[in-house]
């Protein structure tokens, strides 16, 4: 089952608004801020699905403006990137974005 985000992360509309014009096809985010037990020095781990012929620079900006916009580190990866090892887990505490 699918769990979708209801204000988990700080300034979510504005994230979510950021994501959709980079063309950014799915998202979601996972760890603490999904399951709700963030810290004040927790970062925001963030999985994206994105289009064919998004580079590594481009992610690499998208972490950067992320960071930017919540005041938080962010650690973003695609769904191919998770390892196998973590994937189970990793998508059972996913709580969908978009």
């Amino acid at each position: 089952m699918i769990k979708i985000a209801k204000n988990i992360i700080p300034k979510q509309k504005i994230v979510i608004r950021y994501l959709k014009k980079q063309g950014v096809l799915k998202a979601g985010v996972f760890g603490s801020f999904s399951r709700g037990e963030q810290k004040k020095r927790s970062d925001v781990d963030i999985l994206v699905k994105v289009k064919r012929g998004t580079s590594l620079l481009d992610l690499i900006g998208y972490e950067r403006e992320l960071e930017e916009i919540m005041g938080y580190k962010v650690d973003l990866i695609t769904y191919n990137q998770i390892h196998p090892l973590l994937k189970e887990q990793i998508l059972n505490d996913e709580v969908s974005l978009l």
